[in-house]
């Protein structure tokens, strides 16, 4: 099916998408290499772009599948209240199985990563999480972003006024800083071109006010699958503390620091990330 005519020509890997329709959405879905399945989940408020310099390099041993979430990027969201983690979950399920995926394992970038755990309840699979959002929003994120998604109830322009208000260059480069991964401007320009659209800035606010973590917490313990924890010590969003102390209870699960970089480690040094997905995916 043709990609929707919003892509960007420069959007990066855009040869490698298209779009299949699995109720209850419409997935843009990007797929690169030959080999085992490996499916890749980006965090809230990203695309399928986060892992650009990642696929390639992974692309040389797997066939790398990576999704636009629900709602965001150009997935378009077909079913109200499937934003939550279990039911995005079981909606990446029901779309690898109706495409005959079967992944070998699952990368995870922040909520990427919880996803990416939640899915292993159900189906033990290895799991790779970089920086997991493994902890409720912290302060005043907690509640404001519950009530900013619910206002889109009674205020359905509220996405378009914040595209417009946040869709500038020096506004997503300080957000992104404040990450602890100050992007080059081509980085900017990709994160740029998605807080300026009013669907995705929807999408990543349902995520956020459905986003329920005391299930899969409660039951880190009984994930059968081994798992690797990466973190960085730069990360200003999801400290290292949290994948810490996510890891001790978890018998299966190993960790590893990456120093000097920030949240989106795997976009500012995708090498380093690659040189231990390899392993640990050959080890499982």
């Amino acid at each position: 099916m043709n990609l929707p005519t919003d892509i960007p020509a420069t959007w990066p890997h855009r040869s490698a998408g298209s779009i299949i329709e699995s109720a209850p959405h419409r997935w843009h879905v990007q797929v690169m290499g030959q080999g085992p399945d490996l499916l890749l989940l980006h965090g809230a408020g990203a695309s399928a772009h986060s892992f650009q310099g990642l696929m390639p390099l992974l692309a040389q041993d797997y066939r790398v599948i990576v999704p636009d979430l629900p709602g965001h990027g150009w997935t378009r969201m077909g079913r109200r209240g499937r934003s939550g983690l279990d039911a995005m979950a079981q909606d990446l399920a029901l779309l690898c199985e109706r495409q005959g995926w079967h992944p070998a394992g699952i990368i995870g970038h922040s909520a990427g990563a919880a996803i990416a755990l939640r899915m292993a309840q159900d189906r033990p699979v290895p799991v790779i999480g970089i920086n997991a959002a493994l902890g409720a929003f912290d302060g005043v994120a907690g509640w404001l972003f519950p009530i900013l998604a619910k206002s889109l109830t009674y205020a359905p322009f509220l996405p378009q006024i914040f595209a417009r208000l946040s869709g500038t260059t020096a506004r997503v480069s300080s957000l992104l800083a404040s990450t602890g991964s100050p992007l080059d401007p081509a980085g900017v320009e990709m994160y740029r071109t998605l807080v300026a659209r009013p669907d995705h800035v929807t999408g990543a606010l349902n995520m956020m006010a459905d986003w329920r973590l005391d299930g899969l917490l409660a039951g880190l313990g009984t994930i059968p699958s081994p798992v690797l924890l990466i973190t960085s010590d730069l990360d200003r969003a999801v400290p290292p503390a949290v994948s810490q102390g996510a890891a001790a209870h978890m018998p299966g699960a190993s960790l590893h620091n990456i120093a000097g970089y920030g949240h989106l480690v795997h976009e500012e040094a995708p090498e380093l990330v690659a040189e231990l997905v390899r392993p640990f995916l050959q080890a499982g």
